[in-house]
C-alpha cells in the first residue's frame, strides 16, 4: 500500500475544488440560456452556449417584411456580401464569457439598425431580466437595454 504524501493530497483536494467550482460557475452562467425579447419589442434573441462561450441570434421578428413584402435584410452591414443576408437567423450576440454575480463580459453585439458591432456587457438582473450595455472604448460611452425573458406558453 503507498502512502499519499502531504503534497499528492493538497494537489488532489485542490483539484476537486477546483472542479467543483467550474461547475459551479457553469451552471450559474447558463442562467442566461434562453429567449430574451429586447427593450423595443421588435426582435428577440435566443442566447445559447457554443463551447465555454455565450452568443445569440435573432429568432424572431416582430415585422419580418420590409416595404416591399419581402424578407428583411442585413441591409446596412459594413460588408457589402452580407447585405442580401436575412435578419431571421442572424447571429448578433458572440463570445460572451461567464465572469461572476450574473456578468458575462469579452463578447460583442451587432446592431443591424445601423451596421455597427459594439463591444458589450450582459448582466443578469433576475431570471427573466438583462442589461444588454453595448459600447465603444469604454463602458461609459454607450448604451444600455433591458431585455425581458420570453416564455412561451405551451398548448396541450
Amino acid at each position: 500500500m503507498k502512502i499519499i504524501t502531504m503534497k499528492k493530497l493538497v494537489l488532489l483536494l485542490l483539484t476537486f475544488i477546483t472542479l467543483g467550482y467550474k461547475s459551479q460557475t457553469t451552471l450559474e452562467g447558463d442562467k442566461i440560456i434562453g429567449l430574451w425579447e429586447v427593450g423595443s419589442g421588435k426582435a428577440r434573441i435566443k442566447v445559447t452556449k457554443y463551447g465555454d462561450k455565450y452568443g445569440g441570434k435573432i429568432v424572431w421578428l416582430r415585422d419580418p417584411l420590409d416595404e416591399k413584402g419581402e424578407k428583411k435584410v442585413d441591409k446596412n452591414n459594413p460588408e457589402e456580401t452580407k447585405r442580401t443576408m436575412p435578419l431571421l437567423g442572424l447571429n448578433n450576440l458572440l463570445g460572451f464569457s461567464y465572469k461572476e454575480k450574473g456578468e458575462y463580459s469579452g463578447g460583442t453585439i451587432y446592431d443591424p439598425e445601423n451596421g455597427n458591432t459594439y463591444n458589450c456587457v450582459i448582466n443578469l438582473e433576475d431570471e427573466n431580466t438583462i442589461q444588454v450595455r453595448g459600447y465603444i472604448g469604454v463602458q461609459l460611452f454607450g448604451r444600455t437595454d433591458t431585455w425581458k425573458r420570453v416564455v412561451l406558453k405551451q398548448t396541450k
